[in-house]
């Protein structure tokens, strides 16, 4: 019998009370040195009947910062500003993993007063990247040696064990959407000869470490990651989808994760290959990124009928606190104001309200 999106849920030991998780996302909402604000627990605390919230991208050093204004666990007041976001988190009965997100090529030197880098000195053609002066065309990075590129691997086990400090109850790692995870999957921005690039087996080598080193630092019960198969989002061209996450899921079943959250970013037959591949817990994301129409009730069962465990929502999560109950009630969802996703301040973060009941 097909779960339904009320039903509760072991997640590796953690259990969620019902399938329906927050999906990450940006809203830079930090202040100036990466510190998480308490606006940040309020909006966290609001959406805490989740089954799960993964955080907005969280990044694990300066150098893997990608927007200004978001934040980081990459120093002790950062660990500091996270606990009471967690506390509250908690005290409305929810379950929180932060995202563990490395921007990569996709940065700016007047972000963090460092160049930018990636698996390769290719900038993402077409791109404009924030800035503190406003969008500005993506720069080339510097392509990371090989010693640098394990180094880069280990900077997410390190976050984890700060976000495990912090009170979070596991992380995610982004690999999706273009960030340096999917940057060195990708064959347009991995153009590298050596181990991290090339073959299937060295364009996954970047991701699996990644996922490995965080496993061995905090437990693979608190680990999941994220991916975008065939998005090409910010240039990061993915080719052979259907082998190159088959190949990434078969080495990561290894490792044992927690789950593996796909965003539905290729067509659904891959996707259900994919669902086949993968025998942990699946977390899946029905609304493409880019796409115009948000995750509904109607998407959201369909891909619990094709085998996924858990649904992430993202923009209906953010203009419904309550979507949850909303979802259970069949009552209408309010739309996100676009204008408002990165603006700062609390007007389209806080000012979202709960259904009249």
């Amino acid at each position: 019998m097909t779960p339904l999106l009320f039903d509760s849920y072991d997640l590796a030991g953690l259990r969620l009370p019902n399938r329906i998780v927050m999906a990450p996302m940006t809203r830079v909402r930090s202040n100036a040195e990466g510190l998480a604000t308490p606006s940040m627990a309020a909006y966290y605390a609001q959406r805490a009947t989740a089954g799960l919230i993964v955080s907005e991208g969280v990044q694990p050093s300066l150098l893997g910062q990608s927007n200004p204004f978001t934040p980081g666990l990459h120093t002790d007041a950062q660990v500091t500003s996270w606990k009471p976001v967690v506390t509250a988190v908690h005290a409305s009965g929810g379950r929180i993993f932060a995202q563990i997100m490395h921007g990569g090529r996709i940065s700016h030197p007047d972000t963090t007063g460092l160049q930018p880098v990636g698996p390769s000195a290719i900038a993402a053609r077409d791109a404009m990247v924030f800035s503190p002066t406003g969008p500005q065309p993506a720069p080339v990075p510097r392509a990371l040696s090989t010693a640098e590129a394990a180094q880069e691997a280990l900077s997410y086990a390190a976050a984890a064990r700060r976000a495990v400090e912090a009170g979070f109850d596991g992380v995610e790692l982004h690999g999706a959407n273009g960030y340096l995870i999917g940057q060195f999957l990708s064959t347009s921005a991995n153009q590298r000869t050596d181990g991290y690039g090339g073959s299937v087996a060295g364009r996954i080598r970047f991701a699996v470490e990644a996922v490995a080193a965080t496993v061995d630092a905090i437990g693979a019960a608190r680990v999941g990651i994220r991916l975008s198969p065939g998005a090409g989002i910010w240039d990061a061209i993915d080719e052979d989808v259907p082998e190159l996450y088959g190949a990434l899921l078969r080495e990561l079943a290894r490792l044992g994760p927690a789950y593996v959250h796909l965003e539905a970013t290729t067509d659904e037959e891959t996707l259900v290959g994919l669902r086949r591949a993968w025998p942990g817990a699946l977390l899946v994301n029905p609304s493409n990124p880019m796409g115009p129409a948000p995750t509904d009730r109607k998407r959201a069962e369909h891909w619990l009928d094709l085998g996924a465990d858990l649904i992430s929502f993202g923009r209906a999560f953010l203009a419904n606190p309550d979507l949850v109950e909303r979802l259970r009630r069949d009552l209408p969802l309010d739309e996100a104001d676009q204008a408002t996703f990165y603006t700062g301040g609390d007007t389209g973060y806080l000012t979202y309200t709960h259904y009249r009941y």
